[in-house]
């Protein structure tokens, strides 16, 4: 079932792909059965003790799928997926099969055409902005606040830097949802040392 998810993600080429996910899951299918089965015997036992610290526990690797590329994040996707096949292998070790695979289902329904329905809605877009400014210390910096206090993301930054007239061509390949931008270039064209703005 973590395979199938995983499978998903291995083709978008995320850190964490198949292997990872069927592993995710195949572990925390082994700890719910070692909690259900694993202390027969035992008065007083509770098998939702080990379970639980799978839950808490896959944050952690969650985490380590999360990457922040200035002031955009990548991986929340996968961490989600992450924790979701924890999810399923403790539902399928405790016998829970029709929720397994329902869960599994839908996981994969959302991964793969969800991400197509945004696509076609067309919900966050892609954009270039381009500006000519003054190479000053602290200027890209202002300009990257900017962009970031409007909730928008950076996906990649290019910098051309002119030393002979101390000018520098920056070009930002942003993403965001209902983006106002004329409210963007307003508090743009305030920073010093502005000399053009172009919004592609």
């Amino acid at each position: 079932m973590g395979a199938f998810i995983g499978l998903e993600r291995e083709k978008h080429g995320r850190p964490a792909g198949l292997r990872t996910h069927a592993l995710v899951s195949l572990g925390s299918c082994l700890i719910m059965l070692i909690s259900i089965y694993g202390f027969n015997g035992i008065t007083g036992r509770d098998p939702a003790r080990l379970a639980a610290q799978v839950v808490s526990g896959i944050g952690f690797l969650g985490a380590g799928t999360i990457i922040r590329e200035g002031t955009s994040i990548r991986g929340l996707t996968t961490a989600a997926s992450l924790w979701v096949v924890a999810g399923i292998g403790l539902a399928i070790g405790s016998g829970f099969y029709f929720a397994g695979i329902t869960a599994t289902f839908l996981s994969v329904l959302v991964l793969v055409y969800l991400e197509n329905l945004e696509k076609k809605l067309n919900i966050s877009k892609t954009e270039v902005v381009e500006a000519v400014i003054k190479d000053r210390p602290g200027i890209l910096a202002m300009f990257c606040q900017i962009i970031a206090n409007n909730g928008i993301s950076i996906k990649n930054i290019n910098l051309e830097i002119d030393e002979e007239n101390e000018k520098a061509l920056i070009s930002f390949q942003i993403k965001g949802y209902n983006i106002d931008k004329a409210k963007v270039i307003e508090e743009i064209s305030e920073i010093p040392d502005i000399y053009h703005i172009k919004w592609n």
